[in-house]
């Protein structure tokens, strides 16, 4: 006979939150494994002894991991989300007829809370992965990725650089280098150079500033630049790209990951506006530290070419760090026809056929990029009559000049650190890829970290380390279920590799035994009769 179900709401009805919620439940397991009441006395000095109670730091806490574990980014949905679940409503302390924090609530207590508070929270969940033993220490793979910003380009505004410097001054004070009045005003040439190149080509509106079309439609620029534009909405968002890609306002996310069990042992967000090689300083000091707090010590660290730099090789190498970071394209190391006396600091022609000049040193220069170099140079009269003149300095110049980075020693360091063993190279080079890459796909994909929900700097720093505890937490809880697994899988790899050594001897008795005169006399009679 066939069923019909009909459904009529009760006026009371008597629930119980945790025989609904399974005792494997996969919140239970992390409310039994995080113990988050340090939490508390973490945040107790952001709030005052009198007014309304604020929402419990545990249970935000909770809220924002509910988020960033089922990649929710909105905190409209993520309040939605935990409201409709029983099993999070337990995780939360929330019975059946409470009402969540609003999702305001948790906005603004993100707001409130120091980027300190979030750290804790990631060393605690790396301190239960080194327990675990799934941090070995050994080797630090590092890489960064673009993390879109909460701002759009229709917010972008033209920076308003005047030409005396004044309204320059107040941004540029804060900095030692741009003290001078000389150097004010080549920024502000180079402002107006950049501005020049971002409209080149466009028509002008009748406002300052604006480009519009006939219609009265804004125009933008081909060329957008950190130079001539920033976002009031989030102004510490930078504009960046990608091959391929369009421009956006995006922000840096620098992570480490043990090449272990790929634990991330550091994270932190950076401006866009810099380059990996000077992020390098800020996130090998912070996955340092959260080592050295777990009695483990950093001994290796891997990047990409994006990495290297003069400073940051200089600084790996004042610290002991060893590190496998391959060098940019620009560097040479060696000159074609020249040889290097570190002896006398100067460079020799070997040309055959030359005069066989001497570039002496003549000193350090910056140049346009910013680049400190040391310049070595020949005399007019040593390569004036030289027949190889015009090949080697030019058709008009008369002598050689050769600029070598301050940082070259260094280069030549990595350059023969890589040479030196070119397969154990490719190894640290694949060790890399395989161990950071999928760690960041998984962490744009899976955990939220594709888009900032937030604005500025610091909040940006405390979702990278939300999502980057996330994935600790969830390969810990995946590393505990695993265990016994991976032990049977060892003993049956054991019993499989006995039974074919077993086999193997039968095989070799079997070979032995019928290889005795007696039957091999048998055989040629057999077969003398067959016959």
């Amino acid at each position: 006979m066939q069923g019909k179900k009909n459904f009529t709401p009760q006026l009371f009805v008597s629930v119980n939150l945790v025989d609904m919620v399974p005792a494997d439940n996969f919140y239970r397991r992390v409310a039994n494994e995080l113990d988050l009441h340090f939490l508390r006395k973490a945040t107790k000095k952001y709030y005052g002894k009198e007014g309304q109670e604020s929402i419990d730091p545990i249970v935000f806490f909770k809220i924002l991991l509910v988020g960033y574990l089922n990649n929710i980014n909105s905190d409209r949905q993520l309040i939605a989300f935990c409201s409709d679940s029983l099993s999070i409503r337990l995780f939360l302390g929330y019975d059946v007829h409470e009402a969540l924090p609003w999702h305001s609530t948790i906005s603004r207590t993100r707001q409130l809370y120091g980027e300190e508070v979030f750290l804790s929270l990631f060393k605690e969940v790396l301190s239960m992965c080194v327990s675990k033993g799934m941090v070995r220490g050994k080797r630090q793979a590092i890489d960064s990725v673009f993390i879109k910003a909460n701002a759009s380009l229709d917010s972008l505004v033209e920076k308003e650089v005047l030409e005396d410097a004044s309204a320059f001054v107040n941004e540029l004070e804060q900095n030692s280098e741009f003290k001078t009045t000389t150097t004010r005003k080549k920024l502000v040439e180079q402002h107006h150079n950049w501005k020049e190149q971002a409209y080149k080509d466009m028509p002008k509106g009748s406002q300052k500033g604006d480009r519009t079309d006939e219609h009265g439609n804004l125009i933008r620029p081909k060329y957008l630049s950190n130079h001539t534009h920033y976002s009031p909405t989030d102004p510490d968002a930078k504009i960046s790209v990608k091959p391929g890609k369009a421009r956006q306002l995006n922000y840096f996310g620098q992570i480490a990951v043990d090449d272990g069990h790929h634990v991330i042992t550091g994270a932190c967000s950076d401006f866009t506006d810099k380059r990996d090689s000077q992020c390098l300083e800020q996130i090998v000091e912070l996955t340092k530290e959260n080592l050295e707090e777990n009695d483990i010590a950093l001994e290796e660290v891997l990047a990409d070419g994006g990495y290297s730099s003069g400073e940051a090789l200089n600084y790996l190498h004042e610290n002991k760090i060893n590190a496998f970071i391959p060098n940019f394209g620009q560097y040479k190391t060696e000159r074609e026809g020249f040889v290097f006396n570190k002896e006398l600091h100067q460079y020799e022609c070997i040309k055959e056929g030359g005069n066989h000049a001497k570039l002496l040193f003549k000193g350090e220069k910056t140049d346009s990029k910013g680049y400190t170099k040391r310049t070595y140079r020949s005399s007019e009269s040593s390569c004036k009559m030289c027949p190889l003149r015009e090949q080697c300095c030019g058709k008009t110049t008369k002598f050689k000049k050769i600029d070598d980075s301050i940082h070259k020693e260094h280069y030549d360091r990595m350059h023969q650190k890589l040479n030196e063993n070119p397969a154990y190279t490719k190894k640290m080079v694949r060790v890399r890829s395989k161990t950071v890459e999928p760690v960041i796909g998984t962490l744009v994909n899976f955990t939220n970290m594709k888009r900032v929900n937030t604005r500025g700097i610091k909040n940006a720093n405390k979702h990278v380390l939300m999502a980057s505890l996330t994935y600790n937490l969830k390969k810990y809880l995946r590393f505990v279920v695993k265990k016994p697994t991976i032990q049977l899988q060892l003993m049956q790899l054991k019993v499989r590799k006995t039974a074919g050594l077993l086999k193997t001897y039968f095989h070799e008795i079997k070979s032995g035994f019928l290889s005795h005169s007696i039957f091999a006399n048998f055989y040629v009679k057999l077969k003398n009769n067959l016959l």
